[in-house]
């Protein structure tokens, strides 16, 4: 029996998670939960799943839930210290951090130190803190398990092999829903066309970074990170259809990809899991039924944000934190409609020119970077 806490239970993975968990009841069992202010779906949660801890957004949230819980005996917790109390002190065996954007930073961390596996749907961890996350996970004797289905392909076409013989990373993206809308249209994009993702059902934050395609900007960085390849051995190609979900390149040209219907608890119970395989109720890959699988480069034009992603990885220190923190904001904004679709990377482009590089060699300081960016862009 695995003992997990989910960080971001009542979010897109969360709830993806909490499915696989109900479909191997005799495998798991639910430790702590972590959510903001969904609490209808968070009560439901607690009472089905009966976890030690749950955690909530703010004292006030976490007064109503308990109200609605009643003589239910789990324990509620709130804010930064109720998070990093589910990540590290709520009995779990393994943490799925997947809390979104530059928040899940520090509940990974603690998670970590605590010498906990990590099943990884946050990226930004590894985008803004990736050398330290990954030492401290080495130092702890900590797996980080990726739930991303593009790093999960690439994990699983690794297996046991060195990153030494791999000659190239090749992330595979739909290209979102403007692939084929022209680049002159794209000041009139709305929110409500931003968040139509052509083949995954994901989070508003995540689904409006894979329209600029920022998404897979930060899975470059993600990749680096958790595979020890250099960051120009990390390429994109743009997959329609998005049954190939990324591949590997070894030395000798042999090419291994890892194939599946777009269904994100495929992943997920790889990395609950892992290194087991176990039967699932996802509907499979029928491939007498494909009309064909196609490939394209990127139009770098149209989307720059993939090439702002990788000149902050090239560049280093503090730029990630800057480029993270940016686009987190610029999504926002565009979300509220402050600001045109094509606005998001001019925005990005802003804070990276604005913001000198440095040395970050502690969390607090990586921290301190994205505070900074915050409130420097409030005057743009």
């Amino acid at each position: 029996m695995r003992r997990l806490a989910i960080l971001g239970s009542t979010g897109s993975v969360g709830t993806s998670t909490l499915e696989v968990v109900a479909a191997h009841p005799d495998s798991f069992q639910i430790a702590a939960l972590a959510a903001r202010d969904n609490l209808d779906l968070l009560e439901v949660q607690v009472r089905r799943h009966a976890p030690r801890l749950v955690s909530v957004g703010s004292e006030t949230g976490a007064r109503e839930l308990r109200r609605r819980l009643g003589r239910t005996p789990t324990e509620v917790a709130w804010g930064t210290p109720g998070l990093l109390q589910a990540a590290g002190d709520a009995g779990a065996d393994l943490v799925v951090s997947a809390i979104v954007g530059a928040a899940g930073l520090l509940p990974t961390m603690r998670a970590v130190a605590a010498g906990k596996d990590v099943a990884l749907a946050n990226k930004e961890s590894l985008v803004v803190a990736g050398d330290l996350v990954t030492a401290e996970a080495r130092a702890r004797g900590v797996r980080i398990l990726p739930v991303d289905s593009e790093h999960s392909a690439i994990f699983q076409c690794l297996a046991e092999s060195g990153a030494g013989q791999v000659r190239r990373i090749i992330l595979t993206a739909s290209g979102g829903p403007f692939r084929t809308r022209p680049r002159a249209t794209f000041a009139s994009i709305t929110p409500e066309e931003a968040l139509k993702h052509p083949n995954w059902s994901m989070g508003k934050k995540v689904t409006i970074d894979s329209a600029t395609l920022m998404n897979k900007g930060l899975e470059v960085i993600e990749a680096h990170w958790l595979f020890g390849v250099p960051v120009d051995q990390v390429d994109v190609i743009i997959h329609p259809q998005s049954i190939i979900h990324s591949l590997v390149e070894y030395v000798d040209g042999s090419l291994l990809a890892q194939l599946g219907v777009p269904d994100m608890r495929v992943p997920i119970q790889y990395a609950l899991t892992y290194p087991e395989r176990r039967p699932n109720a996802v509907p499979r890959l029928a491939l007498e039924t494909l009309t064909g699988l196609t490939f394209e480069a990127v139009d770098r034009e149209k989307f720059p944000c993939l090439d702002l992603a990788y000149e902050a990885a090239l560049a280093g220190g503090s730029a990630p934190a800057v480029l993270n923190a940016a686009n987190e904001v610029a999504v926002e904004r565009f979300l509220n409609r402050r600001i045109g679709f094509d606005e998001i990377p001019t925005l990005i482009r802003k804070a990276l020119d604005a913001h000198p590089r440095r040395a970050v060699g502690t969390v607090e300081e990586i921290l301190e970077v994205d505070r900074e960016v915050r409130r420097r862009l409030e005057d743009y």
